[in-house]
């Protein structure tokens, strides 16, 4: 019989990597419209680019963020998708973990409704703690956005979760979804566990 081979999991440095790039001053929907109103090919552009959004479309009126974080879905080979309602009590998603079979390929979707403005550098922060030890941390640019009323989304890369005996157990994920502004849209804890099998 086979020895199963052991995973060392190494801890992770919880520094924010510096970066040199500063975000342009913000401008509403309607300063970007209104810019550049004597060149018809940028005219265009913007139409083709905002379509309908050009009015600022409101999903939720009473609600005054820009983002709103509906979804994460967990999408893994030869499984069907998992999903965590992110519009509820985001408390309660500590208590409901993912079962992850060791080794996989999978890759985490958030979908999410664009407000009233243009959001610019979305991006995802997700830290994985293990025992309450950072294990991996990872930053997605997931780009600007236009505001809909349909609902948007982001699909990380593919990744493969850990195997071997030492990498099974629980694992806590601290995961933000924020922009170049420094807005913090939704920030929420969940949780998964890695089993030798699906069941």
């Amino acid at each position: 019989m086979a020895e199963e081979e052991e995973v060392h999991i190494e801890p992770v440095p919880d520094v924010d990597e510096e970066s040199a790039y500063k975000p342009p001053p913000q401008k509403s929907l309607e300063e970007m419209i209104q810019q550049d109103t004597d060149d018809p090919s940028l005219i265009k552009y913007k139409e083709t680019l905002l379509g309908n959004s050009a009015s600022g479309a409101v999903v939720l009126a009473a609600n005054p963020k820009r983002v709103l974080v509906r979804k994460l879905v967990l999408v893994a080979e030869e499984r069907p998708e998992m999903e965590l309602d992110l519009t509820g009590d985001l408390d309660k998603l500590k208590d409901e973990a993912f079962t992850i079979k060791e080794g996989i390929s999978y890759k985490i979707r958030i979908e999410f409704h664009v407000q009233r403005e243009i959001v610019t550098g979305l991006k995802y922060v997700q830290r994985t703690f293990r025992k309450g030890i950072l294990v991996d941390k990872m930053t997605q640019m997931v780009g600007s956005y236009a505001p809909k009323t349909e609902i948007q989304s982001y699909t990380t890369p593919m990744e493969d979760a850990p195997s071997g005996l030492l990498a099974r157990g629980n694992y806590t994920i601290k995961s933000l979804f924020t922009d170049d502004d420094g807005n913090e849209h939704l920030k929420w804890e969940w949780s998964f566990q890695i089993k030798k099998d699906w069941n």
